[in-house]
């Protein structure tokens, strides 16, 4: 009887579980997936759409035209755009849009072709002069300096004017062209990391330097490279078409972007979309890439 007073009574059980429940500290919640985040973001998921349509065009041109890039309708030349034909018809009567498709590939493949250059020659010049230092720095350093003080364009128009016309010394002009950024951006970073505690922790562990340098030092400076690689392949693209619109691209009737908006030059007031419409696809692809570009780069700090 006395444990039974000494006890104390729950007057009001309910009420007190529910408290109890209520002052208990939430479940953790996991932060969703970077990219699951990104996703979520309009602009994001408009810039992929467009860069993802532009690499299928330019992989299978043959399954987005609705008419054959190269057949000719003299009747229907210079036709305004429409159900029939999207971006309208040139001054040979042949699909504008069908043109834009089959262009993606020349230009695309010029482009990747010159980001990957870039990416092998820069990144060797970059580890090379700030893995190795001194000297080699100092040499290194100066020949990029001396190529960064000349505007890229005119450097692979100077590149281009000595290889010869065509898609390929135009990507090998393009991609010299923008070597040098690559090199200066592979460098910083593998100055910085090579200060960073758990490189001396591997040296003091015995590993060799070319482990640090695969394991360690490389795995760590590729993600500014890579956000640069995507800045720069916008860059490349209107480099390309810059080159193709002033004639040193594939020769007709071969479809490039920059051709296709050079080919309206002379109708821009009777026929304003034949290179209105290209014109604005080129540069919807290169802001989206652009802009993919810059949200990596925030999700990286």
């Amino acid at each position: 009887m006395t444990e039974l007073l000494e006890k104390p009574v729950a007057l009001f059980p309910a009420r007190e579980r529910a408290d109890a429940v209520a002052t208990a500290s939430p479940p953790e919640r996991r932060a969703p997936h970077p990219l699951l985040a990104l996703l979520r973001r309009p602009g994001v998921v408009i810039a992929l759409a467009l860069v993802v349509f532009a690499v299928l065009t330019a992989v299978w041109p043959a399954l987005f035209a609705t008419h054959d890039p190269t057949a000719t309708a003299p009747a229907e030349r210079l036709q305004a755009p429409g159900l029939a034909h999207w971006f309208g018809t040139d001054e040979l009567g042949r699909d504008l849009y069908s043109r834009v498709v089959h262009g993606s590939t020349l230009t695309l493949a010029a482009t990747a072709l010159a980001i990957g250059l870039a990416l092998v020659v820069g990144l060797s010049l970059g580890i090379l002069s700030g893995f190795v230092g001194g000297g080699t720095d100092a040499v290194i350093m100066r020949i990029v300096d001396v190529f960064l003080a000349i505007p890229g364009l005119l450097l692979a128009l100077a590149i281009v004017t000595a290889l010869g016309f065509g898609t390929l010394p135009v990507a090998i002009a393009v991609g010299i062209g923008i070597v040098p950024g690559f090199a200066r951006t592979t460098r910083s970073e593998v100055l910085r990391v090579k200060t960073l505690p758990y490189i001396e922790a591997a040296r003091a562990g015995g590993a060799s330097w070319l482990r640090v340098l695969l394991t360690h030092v490389l795995p760590n400076s590729w993600g500014p490279v890579v956000v640069l690689a995507v800045l720069d392949f916008g860059a490349a693209i209107l480099a390309v078409a810059a080159l193709s619109f002033l004639g040193f691209g594939a020769a007709p009737p071969a479809a490039e972007w920059g051709t296709l908006i050079s080919n309206g030059r002379n109708y821009l007031i009777t026929a304003p979309w034949v290179s209105l419409l290209p014109g604005l696809f080129v540069a919807a692809v290169v802001l989206s890439l652009n802009h993919l570009a810059k949200t990596l780069e925030e999700t990286q700090r």
